[in-house]
């Protein structure tokens, strides 16, 4: 036997001396436990990540539906809606609430442009585009009542109920896109919750009464409204007239609300590129790989 030939079988040789002894290298062990490891670890992570999408789904889906449900009240009177308003606006403006609502808000949009971005492709079932133009569709709406009403309150004193909220639609001419506000929002956050309930019993014998939930909340808060606005205009004689502080204010709340959309716009626009541009690098490495091979 040759010096080469037994160079090349002493490694083989301590190897298995160490194997038989039980103090074996664990060199070839460490590749398949790094790669379990993380493995484990992406799953947990991705398991977290939709909890928190779906708890944060679910208090804006609460918020919203306590919204619906004051406006369903306007049908029996302006002054129930009112005391239902003032409610809400005791529990959502509290520090707890508003800590829950905009932390909710501000977690729910982090994970859907981080979904945005990491999707490979974009052949989507119907459903998943239903869910998704709801869902994008709605910020687009809200900004403009959000500013009217929640910034406008803390930065100008403007104390908003029914009555100025309703004159304030009216003379804007932006109450239809009240009525269009109330659909998206509900409509992204029952199908998010039917996706991830669909699968059980329960949920797939109470389908007809969610069904009928999905339809009738939104349209009674629409009658409410427009209960509401027929309510403001039989109170009020001659022409209507928005509050000082609203036209005192109307540039800089039109300037806050041109910055967030843009914002708005630009974050989702950034996300959807990053990610387009991430799959088009990707695809050019494997391709470069498979011809190197």
């Amino acid at each position: 036997m040759n010096r080469t030939r037994i160079a090349t079988w002493k490694p083989l040789l301590a190897g298995d001396m160490l194997r038989a002894a039980g103090r074996a290298p664990l060199m070839p062990f460490r590749r398949p436990l790094s790669l379990s490891a993380r493995v484990v670890r992406e799953s947990t992570v991705h398991t977290l990540l939709r909890r928190c999408q779906l708890v944060s789904g679910v208090i804006l889906l609460v918020y919203l539906s306590l919204h619906l449900v004051n406006h369903a009240l306007g049908i029996w009177s302006l002054d129930l809606a009112g005391r239902g308003l003032l409610l809400a606006l005791r529990v959502w403006r509290s520090a707890p609430g508003t800590v829950l609502l905009y932390g909710a808000s501000l977690l729910h949009f982090s994970l859907a442009l981080r979904t945005i971005y990491g999707r490979r492709h974009w052949k989507l079932p119907l459903t998943e585009w239903v869910r998704l133009w709801a869902g994008l569709s709605l910020p687009l709406l809200l900004i403009r009542h959000v500013v009217s009403t929640r910034l406008a309150s803390s930065l100008y004193g403007f104390e908003p109920n029914y009555e100025r909220i309703v004159i304030s639609l009216i003379t804007s001419g932006t109450q239809g896109l009240q009525l269009a506000l109330l659909a998206p929002g509900w409509v992204h956050g029952c199908l998010g919750l039917w996706l991830r309930m669909r699968h059980r019993e329960g949920a797939r014998r109470a389908k007809p009464f969610l069904i009928a939930l999905l339809v009738l909340l939104p349209t009674l808060s629409a009658v409410g409204f427009v209960r509401m606005k027929l309510a403001v205009l039989a109170l009020r004689v001659g022409p209507l007239h928005a509050d000082p502080k609203l036209v005192g204010h109307q540039l800089a709340l039109d300037a806050w609300r041109h910055n967030i959309l843009m914002l708005y716009l630009s974050l989702l626009i950034g996300a959807f590129v990053a990610g387009q541009l991430r799959n088009w690098l990707e695809r050019r490495r494997l391709r470069k790989a498979m011809i190197d091979a």
